[in-house]
């Protein structure tokens, strides 16, 4: 199996060492670059295109966000995966992150192992936050829902990915949703398979997103129910 590949940016060229004698010592894992600001980052990320990029958000310049936006944009196959890595744990980081397209959100001072779990998650093409952090995520959307957010690819649903989406919203894992439907936890991996291919969605947050944007389900509703 290729090594993950690692681009790690932020603007503290001692975190940047410190994560690199972190995560060279791991199998499996290399950081192939290293950028000081947003900007570095898209050109490099360009360049170089790691599967997995640790982005700091407060950076001089461009932000991790914007990075974020622009180094999603640019087209790269395979696209890359954002983790953004942070000592602000601040709901307005989180609902820009998620919206620039990131996989993930964990702060600074997680532990090593904690670090390293997502990195593969994400590399995994899952998505992962916080539980603290995706419950905030999920109420900042109810809040706010607009049933004019409606994706192309929804009315292909069927009433079985629409039910798989809606455990989603209610941030039931794979073998939870396997219990609940009585079905097996690989025909829910391929349920989860068929809804992000036909929304057009990178992960399983953005269809957490998408759930409660479009009103599919309604700040105050179960959507286990």
């Amino acid at each position: 199996m290729n090594d993950i590949r690692l681009l790690v940016v932020d603007d503290q060229a001692l975190i940047r060492s410190g994560l690199r004698m972190i995560l060279d010592a791991e199998p499996g894992l290399r950081v192939v670059g290293e950028a000081a600001d947003g900007r570095e980052a898209v050109e490099i990320g360009k360049r170089i295109q790691p599967d997995v990029v640790l982005m700091d958000v407060r950076m001089p310049g461009m932000d991790g966000i914007e990075a974020t936006r622009r180094l999603l944009a640019a087209g790269l196959v395979p696209e890359p995966r954002v983790l953004i890595l942070t000592t602000f744990d601040l709901d307005e980081y989180i609902y820009a992150a998620i919206r620039a397209g990131a996989s993930g959100f964990l702060l600074k001072d997680a532990p090593p192992n904690e670090l390293i779990h997502a990195i593969r998650v994400v590399a995994a093409g899952d998505a992962l936050l916080a539980p603290a952090v995706t419950r905030r995520l999920i109420e900042e959307f109810a809040a706010r829902p607009d049933p004019e957010i409606q994706p192309e690819g929804m009315d292909d649903l069927t009433d079985r990915e629409v039910e798989v989406l809606r455990s989603l919203a209610a941030g039931l894992s794979n073998a939870e949703i396997a219990e609940a439907l009585f079905v097996s936890e690989a025909t829910v991996k391929t349920h989860i398979s068929h809804i992000l291919a036909k929304l057009d969605l990178r992960d399983r947050v953005q269809a957490v997103v998408i759930a409660y944007e479009s009103g599919l389900v309604r700040p105050g509703e179960n959507p286990e129910a």
